[in-house]
């Protein structure tokens, strides 16, 4: 295990930065320090205090795709005949064929895009981090790159250094600083752009993929490469060489430039020696800036990739079973993860975030929540709405949120009762969870204090079975009961039917609330 005596001892005594040999070459070097690229150095990690602590951050999965505003995949989709996002490229845009997504990267402006005010809202809400989009699959780096210098936000697009901005921003408000990486995914989901119209006046002309005079953006396939498996490959790293050390190259840059509290990758760690090289790097720098000690947050949605030290795991759109040991994550979004115009109505409602960050805490996670930014950069005003209920409630309520940890058990009610539904890697199961009601309780700890919240407001009295006097769960004999919010004092008894607490006649929230439990 990694100890802060060790730690020192490796970055002082002189160790050699790592070359990491492969058959055509060898890799850049990564930085010296207590990790080697190798599954077994990385199991000594651990995670850091301030992600255990901070449970809620909030990310902008914003870029050139946000610039149509219609919805996710845009720059794949609108190149497959017979998608939503193909029909709606054709009328506004023009044939793919002539008018390619190189083309709606110059129509991204961000002219209303400041990232002072974005994190001052951030920070109100409770945020304790915030994330910035990187690179997303479509191949376009968010920041100053020089591995890819076309096609970045300071050259085309908006002519900005997003990362850098959101970075700046983030530090002023003292938020931790994250950034998510897509790019391993890149060569294969971009393959449709090399494609051609099956039907049509147009069938059979290549799309502007095919030019190579845009490889840089679109890739340079092979002759041969299987497009009549597009379908089922577009999250495949089947790629060659060149492409993984040009992958290892621009994250690595990112890393050394933007030096992020918190790398969030989309799947599990690439292309073997080349992504456990950048997990490696990435912990490396981190301690040299911290006193030997990693503070840098790896995300893996590979449950093999964390089970040994290593890594978060991150679970997309879902929620973890009972109560993991390690601490995880969700990733989630209150809409498309890239801005639609046509999904505005279908936004989670203010409640349906709250009880999903409330849930997941109990369960020893953390929420990351995406608000999808429009082209222009500045929240809508749906999302403005639900932003603002998110903050009045953390007002009321953080105490029972930040720098807890899991009770014995996470809940009580009818929904903790029933088993949570199997996604894909443990994700993608949040649309199978059923509302929850002033039926449902959910627990958190802070040192002898338990925060138990009710998930709606109960009639008369909310009764915690779970705190009988005679419960299997715990014995735990209450002192004293508040209710966070309401300034007066509440009137409670326990017996063997529970902990019972009478409600005032006013609310002091919306959504849940929290009665903070002191026992012996």
């Amino acid at each position: 295990m990694i100890t802060r005596r060790n730690a020192l001892a490796l970055l002082a005594g002189g160790v050699p930065a790592l070359n990491l040999a492969r058959a055509a070459g060898e890799l850049p070097q990564i930085a010296a320090g207590p990790f080697k690229g190798t599954r077994e150095s990385l199991k000594d990690y651990r995670v850091p205090d301030w992600f255990r602590d901070a449970k809620l951050g909030l990310w902008a999965h914003w870029g050139p795709q946000s610039a149509a505003e219609y919805g996710d995949w845009y720059a794949r989709n609108m190149y497959i005949q017979g998608q939503r996002q193909y029909d709606y490229h054709v009328k506004t845009y023009g044939h793919p064929s002539k008018v390619g997504f190189k083309d709606v990267i110059a129509t991204w402006k961000a002219d209303k895009f400041d990232p002072d005010h974005l994190m001052q809202l951030y920070k109100k809400a409770g945020a304790k981090y915030f994330c910035s989009m990187g690179v997303h699959h479509d191949g376009f780096d968010l920041w100053n790159s020089k591995y890819q210098p076309r096609w970045n936000a300071v050259a085309s697009g908006p002519k900005k250094d997003v990362v850098g901005l959101f970075r700046k921003a983030a530090l002023k408000q003292g938020l931790k600083f994250a950034v998510s990486e897509h790019l391993s995914n890149s060569y294969n989901w971009f393959a449709t752009s090399h494609m051609s119209d099956k039907t049509g006046p147009l069938a059979g002309v290549p799309y502007d993929g095919m030019d190579s005079a845009y490889a840089d953006l679109y890739h340079d396939l092979p002759k041969d490469y299987p497009y009549a498996n597009v379908s089922r490959t577009a999250m495949s790293r089947t790629a060659p060489d060149s492409w993984k050390q040009l992958y290892f190259n621009r994250i690595k840059q990112l890393v050394d430039d933007y030096q992020p509290d918190l790398l969030y990758t989309d799947g599990g760690i690439p292309f073997e020696e080349y992504g456990l090289g950048l997990v490696a790097h990435l912990y490396n720098t981190s301690a040299k800036r911290h006193g030997g000690i990693p503070e840098a947050i790896y995300t893996s949605k590979t449950p093999q990739d964390c089970q040994a030290g290593t890594c978060v795991l991150d679970l997309e759109r879902g929620v973890a079973s009972g109560i993991p040991a390690d601490p995880w994550q969700t990733d989630t979004c209150i809409g498309d993860w890239h801005y639609n115009q046509e999904a505005r109505s279908r936004y989670k409602t203010p409640k349906r975030v709250i009880d999903m960050l409330v849930d997941i805490v109990s369960r020893n996670g953390n929420l990351m929540l995406n608000f999808p930014l429009p082209n222009s950069g500045a929240l809508d005003a749906e999302e403005l709405k639900i932003l603002d209920e998110i903050t009045r409630w953390m007002a009321v309520n953080s105490e029972g949120i930040y720098g807890t940890r899991p009770w014995k058990i996470y809940g009580d009610g009818p929904v903790a009762s029933a088993p949570v539904a199997a996604g894909r890697g443990g994700g993608f199961n949040e649309q199978t969870r059923k509302d929850f009601t002033a039926e449902e309780m959910r627990f958190t700890t802070k040192g002898s204090v338990l925060y138990a919240f009710a998930m709606g407001w109960p009639d008369k009295q909310a009764v915690i079975k779970p705190l009988a006097t005679n419960s299997s769960v715990a014995q735990f004999k209450v002192r004293n009961v508040e209710l966070l919010g309401f300034k007066g004092k509440v009137k409670w008894t326990q017996d063997e039917k529970g902990l019972t607490v009478q409600m005032p006649e006013q609310k002091p929230c919306d959504h849940a609330i929290a009665l903070k439990v002191a026992g012996a």
